[in-house]
């Protein structure tokens, strides 16, 4: 199946620029590249869809290249921005860069054993040695600045009289299309791949290609897009919001391997057989069978789970993968004396808390009658004792008697111990 009819069947056509022309060019092996801001230490699930791209054009047989915006991160791309961004030091922006190549490394192959290996670039490498004057003479007089202004990642700025849109971020645009400029003139790229966002900054690129090239043979340069990622259920997943997830758990706020896991078996089923499409690289015979099987039994969220297999083996490796199938099966069954400390902390990060005395668990302990009115699990005395006679509580996933006491043998990894009221409330008492 040729590029384009895959990432179409997928979702993951938006837009794509001088349509035939584009299909007769793709006739034979081309060079693409989709670019990376490096704002963060890591990328989230939204930019894994130009990556996805970048994958499914090197399948196709053609080079992909993904380039770093170690230079355009020192300026800020101000689409789907409300204000300004606030500059980054050259140093964070060439760590961030360091970063998300790792992440890469996972999902393109760069081996040199094959003809179409990716390639990964930094803009910096150009554009940190274009003089002013340069770059106004050779690039700004290609630009109007009736026709920037138009697009809608400078219009809505300039509409919002507080925030505005600085020189700065205005200037993104021309920087943008010379990296495409630069590209087809050193790596005879032809193709920019990127979000539907990107559209306008693409369309520019194209332009002065073929402004630069008038005359001179071959002027060829074309886009595609992939439509921006929604949930059905309207959940945001912006790094702004705090909803985002992230490719990568090097740091202590990006999203855990386990938190991972559980966002795509969490996925609505109005959403899950499009984003199998979209993320996964399971061919249309296995995803129509998932599809049956999951119609046939939607309770058993056959298809998330595979999406949640699939994207694990893929940006965390089969071992976090087992990690997390054993967890969610703990957690679901309330065996988790087995679970690693590490992973324990991941499987109870967002559970209600609380945090006590460790010296009460010594000699007799607590009595748990105490103690579940300190909890989520418990209004009073008069309910815990309701709830403990029931048979309703469980420690560490094993049910607890009426008259159970917490000691330190109790504790898991030596300050955690687990309650939990029935098969899904639970609470995690930390012990200092």
């Amino acid at each position: 199946m040729s590029f384009l009819d895959e990432i179409q069947w997928r979702g993951l056509l938006h837009q794509a620029t001088a349509g035939d022309d584009l299909r007769r060019h793709l006739s034979s092996s081309r060079v693409a590249y989709a670019g990376f801001d490096p704002t963060s230490d890591s990328l989230t699930i939204g930019n894994f869809i130009p990556i996805k791209l970048l994958m499914h054009w090197q399948r196709a047989g053609h080079t992909p290249i993904a380039l770093m915006g170690g230079g355009t991160g020192l300026i800020g791309d101000p689409s789907g921005r409300d204000a300004e961004r606030s500059l980054m030091t050259r140093d964070q922006v060439m760590a961030n860069v360091a970063s998300q190549r790792a992440i890469m490394e996972k999902l393109l192959d760069f081996s040199p054993k094959i003809s179409h290996r990716a390639r990964m670039m930094n803009n910096i490498d150009w554009l940190e040695g274009i003089g002013y004057i340069a770059m106004l003479r050779d690039v700004g007089k290609h630009f109007s600045v009736n026709e920037m202004i138009q697009r809608d990642s400078v219009r809505k700025r300039l509409e919002e009289r507080e925030h505005g849109i600085s020189y700065t971020e205005f200037s993104y645009i021309l920087l943008q299309a010379y990296d495409f400029l630069h590209l087809r003139r050193e790596a005879n790229c032809t193709v920019q791949l990127g979000g539907a966002d990107q559209y306008g900054n693409i369309v520019g690129g194209i332009d002065l290609i073929r402004r630069e090239f008038h005359g001179a043979g071959d002027n060829q340069a074309f886009g595609v897009t992939a439509p921006l990622l929604a949930r059905s259920d309207g959940k945001k997943m912006s790094k702004s919001t705090g909803g985002a997830v992230w490719l990568s758990t090097h740091t202590a706020n990006r999203t855990s391997a386990y938190a991972f896991y559980q966002y795509w078996i969490n996925l609505p089923d109005a959403d899950v057989i499009a984003w199998l499409k979209i993320f996964t690289l399971l061919s249309q015979e296995e995803i129509a069978a998932i599809e049956v099987r999951h119609a046939a039994a939607p309770q058993e969220r056959h298809a998330q789970r595979e999406l949640a297999r699939q994207m694990m083996a893929m940006i965390h490796g089969p071992t976090e993968l087992q990690k997390a199938e054993k967890a969610a099966s703990a957690l679901f069954s309330g065996e988790v004396n087995e679970l690693d400390g590490a992973t324990l902390e991941e499987v109870f990060a967002d559970v209600p808390n609380s945090t006590h005395a460790k010296a009460k668990l010594e000699g007799d302990g607590i009595d748990l009658i105490e103690l579940l009115p300190e909890t989520t699990l418990a209004k009073s005395k008069r309910e815990a004792r309701e709830f403990l006679s029931g048979g309703a509580v469980a420690i560490n996933g094993e049910k607890a008697a009426p008259e159970r006491r917490l000691r330190t043998s109790d504790l898991l990894h030596g300050r955690t111990i687990l309650l939990r009221r029935g098969k899904k409330h639970w609470h995690a008492t930390r012990w200092e």
